[in-house]
């Protein structure tokens, strides 16, 4: 909003040129999401903690060590959506049309985790939305958002996906596409809200994942830079690293308060909606499958429970002593900073590999 109230008249105050520079105007999103969060944040735990008295139902199965838990105020992520949608709308160009994609898919998302962390907290169990019922409404979104992204796009990029390490190429799916869209936002709006179960472990991840699509939606918007990398360019999606940037601040803000021991979790709330804006940021910049190597640990938690699941069902036996992934280590005897950091050191290590696909061509 700023770009588009101020940018116009840079001839006549020119300070006001700074504006038309995206590496500015992220800056600003971070700085300005974090800002908020500082300002309001103790305000809602607060009033969280007023309103929900023992605070987020811990599972009966879990880890011994979440019992002491107990009384912690979730629904942090509300903080987290206000705090990245008031910094993106201010900071970035309102005419750009992925943009409002973006924050559709982030909005909805957060509004069914809303929903599922209001039923869990009243019902006072871990059980919340029913799974068809929340599944339905991710996918309607996703398949929305998808069709909305491919009638804006152009061709050929409006059907297609690229494959990383192979340049100038894209796989025509036409209106295949629409699902497959679908498909990325849900799986990863699911596969963060699987990763989100001890202090810390989600959110850093999620911001390494966001600050790579900030840099890969600058250089996919960036005709001169996707030209050098010989990657595909997206006019339009460099305005996306200005909602990564208002994503990183606003993760930074909650982990002050969610930093062991925890004030506040985030909940479905924070949980599937920054999963989905994740996903929505990859189909824009046509880069889904690096999606799948950057937010590598989100797929190792995912793909723990599909073992789990599976192999209890069709043998009787259990594979890892609790999924997901990070509990498994818990039950093991691993403290919990223990499994946090070391996922984090993982998450790192899997977008660095990410973010290479960018020059390996």
């Amino acid at each position: 909003m700023l770009y588009n109230l101020l940018f116009p008249l840079a001839d006549v105050f020119s300070p006001f040129n700074l504006f038309r520079y995206l590496t500015f105007r992220t800056g600003g999103a971070v700085l300005t999401s974090l800002i908020i969060s500082f300002l309001f944040f103790p305000r809602l735990i607060a009033w969280l903690k007023s309103k929900q008295g023992e605070g987020q139902p811990i599972r009966a199965d879990g880890p011994e060590s979440h019992f002491k838990k107990k009384g912690t105020p979730t629904m942090g992520g509300l903080m987290i959506l206000i705090a990245m949608t008031v910094s993106t709308i201010l900071w970035a160009d309102v005419t750009n049309a992925y943009l409002w994609i973006v924050l559709l898919v982030t909005i909805g998302y957060g509004l069914i985790g809303f929903g599922d962390d209001y039923l869990k907290l009243t019902k006072r169990n871990t059980k919340g939305l029913s799974g068809r019922f929340r599944l339905g409404w991710e996918i309607g979104i996703g398949l929305t958002a998808s069709a909305l992204i491919m009638w804006v796009s152009a061709p050929p990029l409006a059907g297609g996906i690229s494959v990383p390490f192979i340049k100038d190429y894209l796989i025509q799916l036409s209106w295949f596409f629409v699902p497959f869209g679908a498909f990325v936002m849900v799986g990863a709006s699911n596969s963060v809200n699987l990763t989100d179960g001890l202090d810390g472990l989600a959110i850093v991840p999620t911001m390494i994942a966001a600050g790579c699509f900030g840099l890969i939606s600058y250089l996919t918007g960036n005709a001169i830079f996707a030209n050098y990398l010989q990657i595909h360019h997206v006019p339009g999606s460099g305005e996306l690293a200005v909602f990564c940037g208002a994503l990183v601040g606003a993760g930074l803000g909650f982990l002050w308060y969610n930093a062991p021991p925890a004030m506040v979790f985030m909940g479905d709330t924070g949980s599937l909606s920054l999963g989905g804006a994740l996903g929505a940021v990859s189909v824009v910049t046509k880069h889904e499958i690096v999606l799948g190597i950057i937010g590598g640990l989100f797929v190792l938690e995912t793909v723990s429970v599909i073992v789990q699941v599976l192999s209890f069902k069709l043998t009787g036996k259990r594979v890892f002593r609790m999924a997901p992934l990070h509990h498994h280590f818990e039950k093991k005897g691993w403290a919990e900073p223990t499994v946090v950091i070391r996922f984090w050191i993982i998450a790192s290590i899997l977008a660095l590999v990410g973010l290479s696909t960018l020059k390996l061509r």
